[in-house]
């Protein structure tokens, strides 16, 4: 007898509305993995009966939970009503905070982004920015036409590592202020959204293992090089963070610097290392870590040496993460991903002088939008569990 059988013939211990519920989940998560059935298809698949069925999809369309689709003719026999879950019953609100960057979006229950906003960040303190960022969401919110109420839950990606108890970011060093106690918390009463907030590597793991290249990976890791260094590491797909939330945070590695003595990998591995490095070879102006690769692309020296020894270092990097993970795939992304064309060879040739582990390198598919399309797809876990709470209570 199939598991689902149990639910609906045995005797539970639960009440008669408690199994109607199970049953209604069950289904709408099947159509979920359908993406759209008749009450036929979903009989097979889930092993309930047909009256259930019809039972259960007849309350799922009076919650707003599900409609029709469209109609399924056969070869032979009648005419089927399809249904699929409605995206509109409820938004989930992703945002992605970097130093140069705020990006935010809506999306609905499918994950489609309904409305999504890219703008700098001219923020010189961590109040200016929570306003910025509370600003922008409403924005986002606003221009999609969608009632405030229906955005049922958010997702925040920055840099470092929130502290629960403590309610405030760590170790976000290179925006100042945002681990100021209370921030997400203010920010939280003035959008009227409950908002999570996690690692913006782990994010871009996330988004990359949904949306990406790491799709069907058993153990990848998301290397994030930009303005610092970060790693997000997802097995059979769950996000590791480790005992303290603090897995992956690879930058605090030790690095045995040249110039001043004992540094972090993360003084070593980013766009800021790849400005000195061309700066000591003798580049001059104003020079940004894109700049310097668009350089190397025209064949300027030190630029082409800079973007070498950057290589190294990110060689460095993955040996690490390959000895300790044994990852199958490792996805390099970030600002400085972003020229991963310049990047991958010297990676893979000093990889082979530094370890006998090989595991496959790719480019992120994502580029930029890694952590935002990561912080959609967290929030919409979340969400869709509230929209079924919500409107399968009401009806």
């Amino acid at each position: 007898m199939a598991a689902s059988d149990v639910v609906e013939e045995q005797e539970q211990p639960w009440s008669r509305q408690r199994l109607r519920s199970a049953n209604e989940r069950l289904l709408l998560d099947r159509l979920r993995l359908l993406g759209s059935a008749s009450r036929a298809q979903l009989a097979r698949e889930t092993g309930l009966s047909k009256p259930t069925v019809s039972s259960a999809l007849a309350a799922l369309e009076s919650a707003g939970l599900v409609h029709e689709v469209g109609t399924h003719v056969p070869e032979r026999g009648r005419t089927a009503v399809l249904y699929a879950p409605d995206p509109a019953a409820g938004f989930a609100l992703g945002i992605d905070v970097g130093r140069s960057w705020l990006r935010v979006a809506v999306a609905d229950l499918d994950g489609t982004l309904v409305a999504r906003s890219d703008v700098r960040n001219r923020a010189r303190g961590s109040g200016a920015m929570a306003d910025l960022l509370v600003a922008t969401a409403r924005q986002v919110v606003a221009n999609s036409g969608v009632d405030p109420a229906e955005v049922v839950h958010g997702v925040v990606g920055t840099p470092g590592v929130y502290d629960e108890r403590q309610r405030r970011v760590r170790y976000a060093m290179h925006l100042p202020g945002w681990g100021r106690a209370g921030l997400f918390d203010r920010m939280r009463e003035e959008l009227g959204v409950p908002l999570e907030v996690h690692n913006d590597a782990n994010l871009a793991a996330l988004g990359e293992y949904t949306y990406g290249v790491g799709a069907g990976s058993r153990l990848f890791t998301y290397i994030m090089i930009g303005t610092g260094l970060g790693m997000g590491v997802v097995s059979e797909g769950r996000l590791f963070t480790g005992a303290h939330g603090l897995a992956g945070e690879i930058g605090f590695l030790p690095w045995p610097g040249q110039q001043r003595g004992p540094e972090r990998l993360e003084d070593a591995v980013s766009g800021v290392a790849v400005v000195e490095t061309a700066r000591r070879l003798g580049m001059t102006g104003q020079l940004t870590a894109k700049s310097v690769f668009d350089a190397a692309r025209l064949g300027d020296p030190a630029a082409v040496e800079a973007v070498r020894l950057e290589g190294e270092r990110i060689a460095h990097t993955v040996a690490a993460a390959a000895a300790v993970l044994d990852p199958d795939l490792v996805v390099l992304g970030g600002g400085v991903g972003h020229s991963v064309d310049l990047l991958l060879r010297p990676v893979r040739e000093h990889l082979r002088t530094l370890t006998p582990l090989r595991p496959k390198l790719a480019p992120s598919r994502l580029g930029e939008d890694a952590v935002l399309l990561g912080a959609v797809a967290t929030a919409l876990g979340t969400a869709r569990d509230l929209v079924f709470e919500r409107r399968s209570g009401a009806s």
